[in-house]
Parts: C-alpha cells; sequence; structure tokens
C-alpha cells in the first residue's frame, strides 16, 4: 500500500467533498493542522462540501462547531448532512402524521417543518399508537437504552409502520482503539429482531453524492472527475465515492488505522485511489 501526500493530491481536483469525524476531526478535537487546507481552498477558489452521516444536530449547529473552532470557511451552506436525506424523505412519503422518534430534541429538528408531529420515544404512550406513522432513528443519544429500546421493539412487532434511521453509521471512535455503538446499530438490532427492513439515509448510498452533487452545480460546474471525496472509513466514504464515480483518498486519522489501512483494503476490496496520513496540507 502506497501512501500519497495529501498536498500533491488536492491540486489534482477543483472541488471536494470531505467526510467529517475521523477527516476534520476525531475524539480529541479538530485534526492539527486541518485549517490550512481550508486556507488553501480559499485561495485556490476551490468548492467543498462537508457530507456527514451525523443527524443529531442542524446544519446551523454542525457548522458552527467548526466556525467556533477557528475554521470559518465552514458555513451552513457547506454542510451536507445525512438527516437533510431523511427530511425530504419526512415531507414527500409521510407528509403529515405522527411519528416516534429516538434521539434528543436537537436532532428533531430534521422533522420540524415537514408536516410530521414528532414524539420523542420516551414521553411515547405504547397503549396509545394508532395513529403512528412510522418510527425514526436519529441519534444515539436521548433516550433510554433499555426501557425505550424495549417500547420501539413492542411498537414495531404491534403496527407495520418503516423504520427509517437518518444515519447509517453503526459505530463512532471514541479514542484511538474504541468505539460506542451509532444510530446505524440500533437500526440493524431493531431490523434483527422484529423482522422490518430499515430504510437508511447517508454515506455510502449514492444518493448522498447525488444529493450533494446537484448542490454543487448550483455553485460552480464541475465534472465527477473534478471531485474528491476525502474520507477515514472504507465500508462508507470511499464505497460511496466509488459507487458514485469520483475519485477517493482514504485518510488515516479515523475510523481506518494506519495499522489496518493495507489488511482492510484488502480483505474488503474497497479500493480507495489514494491513501494519505491525514487531509492536512
Amino acid at each position: 500500500m502506497k501512501k500519497t501526500d495529501f498536498s500533491t493530491v488536492l491540486p489534482k481536483y477543483k472541488a471536494v467533498f470531505f467526510d467529517a469525524f475521523g477527516v476534520l476531526k476525531n475524539y480529541n478535537g479538530m485534526i492539527k493542522g486541518i485549517e490550512r487546507t481550508f486556507d488553501y481552498l480559499a485561495e485556490n477558489e476551490m468548492e467543498f462540501f462537508v457530507l456527514t452521516n451525523d443527524s443529531s444536530r442542524s446544519p446551523e449547529l454542525l457548522a458552527e462547531k467548526y466556525r467556533s473552532a477557528g475554521i470559518e470557511a465552514i458555513n451552513t451552506d457547506h454542510m451536507i448532512s445525512s438527516g437533510m436525506l431523511a427530511r425530504e424523505y419526512f415531507k414527500h412519503k409521510l407528509r403529515d402524521g405522527k411519528v416516534v422518534y429516538l434521539g434528543t430534541e436537537k436532532s428533531a429538528y430534521y422533522l420540524e417543518g415537514t408536516g410530521l408531529e414528532g414524539i420523542p420515544i420516551g414521553t411515547f404512550d405504547s397503549q396509545n399508537s394508532e395513529d403512528i406513522r412510522a418510527l425514526v432513528l436519529l441519534d444515539e443519544e436521548g433516550f433510554d437504552w433499555n426501557k425505550d429500546l424495549n417500547k420501539a421493539i413492542n411498537l414495531l412487532r404491534r403496527k407495520n409502520i418503516p423504520i427509517i434511521v437518518a444515519n447509517s453509521d453503526e459505530t463512532y471512535p471514541v479514542s484511538k482503539y474504541e468505539v460506542n455503538i451509532a444510530i446505524g446499530g440500533i437500526a440493524d438490532m431493531l431490523e434483527t429482531i422484529v423482522g422490518k427492513r430499515v430504510i437508511r439515509f447517508g454515506k455510502p448510498s449514492s444518493q448522498m453524492f447525488i444529493f450533494a452533487y446537484e448542490y454543487m452545480l448550483k455553485r460552480v460546474d464541475v465534472r465527477k472527475e473534478e471531485i474528491l471525496m476525502v474520507g477515514d472509513t472504507l465500508y462508507t466514504d470511499i464505497m460511496g465515492g466509488n459507487k458514485f464515480g469520483v475519485d477517493t483518498a482514504l485518510v488515516l486519522t479515523g475510523n481506518t488505522s494506519p495499522e489496518q489501512a493495507k489488511f482492510l483494503i484488502k480483505s474488503t476490496g474497497i479500493i480507495p485511489d489514494y491513501v494519505c496520513n491525514s487531509a492536512v496540507l
């Protein structure tokens, strides 16, 4: 596995899709020196989007995290979250009625303006489920993992309603060697227990990349071969970019460690165009 310096990769492209966690930030905060990459993008008038499977808060709050850390270039218009795609589904497929959701109050942002009434799983009365249209999974925080997950399972056993997860990530790293279960992992568990397929949003689905590409075309005339996808995870970022037809760069600052990279690329058959230590210039 040959590594390439990111400084020799970035100038080959006109626009960039960045993953968020593991590329721009990790469990220690912002990746040291990542602001230099955004300085380069601004100096060379290169467009970019941050493609994140984070549906825990609104694009405004997601962008504010970067701005408060000193990366002024990232604003709301640069954020593409999986929650935004789920919101389109809510608006056009469910339209109105009540849905029960797992997540925090901030994650319920993606239900606002859709015509749906969101009911937190913790306050949901399981004896009054007649008018519930769907179960929506937004974030792995904000509910009791024992009582409320059992409540969700029994709701799905009683009613034939769709299960929608706005973040397909199964885990997220909390230290160099440890991960926690993400809401996508909870979705997998529910799918297995109740025997129903979950409707998933986020990478590696091409829908996420199409959504971002259409947004980018409103700002700049760019072809797919002029876009680079930068990610830290083979199964989401790199597979998704490969499927969509853009070049991909795997960085080793997040889910894929330098010790694992060669083995994982060989064993999965998911091959990035570049492997870089980081996205820092």
